[in-house]
């Protein structure tokens, strides 16, 4: 799960506008939950100045049903974050509208390396860990489709609708290359 700002075109509308202060950006947040191979599980776009708690809250919020439907003798989903978020209060406000919610998810934080790791593995600066490049590699996917480098869309639905379209054109494209 991760999130990504997006900045606004002149045309879009006054639905979608919002600041986001830390990543200095006037438009929308994409919201993206994926699988473990980078496909797209969920998505949802927010005004840019919704808090990535709250982005993920409505992201599942609206994806509810899933977890209703979802059997409680089948293993409990982790969604792994990263550090903007808070395991704790997203699992509080998610239990005010569905109970059993935690009988049926995870949400954790996503490790990072530690120093003394780094020493171990001879490794300086920058180390790419790998859960955190299954979401960074999608968000790199959608920056391919030119009509996503901006929000050009008037509502936040049409902005959800073209992320969809996107990632449902990438892989019509993988299955006919196979």
């Amino acid at each position: 799960m991760d999130s990504q700002a997006v900045q606004n075109t002149c045309n879009a509308g006054v639905e979608s506008k919002g600041f986001c202060r830390y990543k200095l950006t006037n438009g929308i947040k994409r919201h993206l939950a994926v699988d473990s191979l980078g496909f797209p599980f969920f998505t949802c776009c927010t005004k840019a100045n919704v808090s990535d708690d709250k982005g993920l809250i409505m992201m599942l919020t609206n994806h509810m049903d899933y977890f209703r439907r979802k059997p409680m003798n089948v293993h409990k989903i982790t969604i792994l974050v990263d550090s903007g978020y808070h395991p704790g209060f997203i699992m509080a406000e998610l239990e005010k509208i569905y109970p059993q919610i935690g009988r049926k998810i995870r949400i954790e934080k996503s490790p990072k390396i530690s120093p003394e790791q780094k020493k171990l593995e001879r490794k300086k600066g920058f180390v790419v860990v790998k859960a955190r490049w299954i979401i960074e590699r999608s968000n790199a996917w959608m920056e391919r489709c030119k009509n996503l480098v901006k929000n050009f869309e008037r509502t936040l639905f049409n902005s959800t609708q073209k992320v969809n379209l996107c990632f449902i054109r990438l892989l019509l494209k993988r299955l006919t290359a196979s």
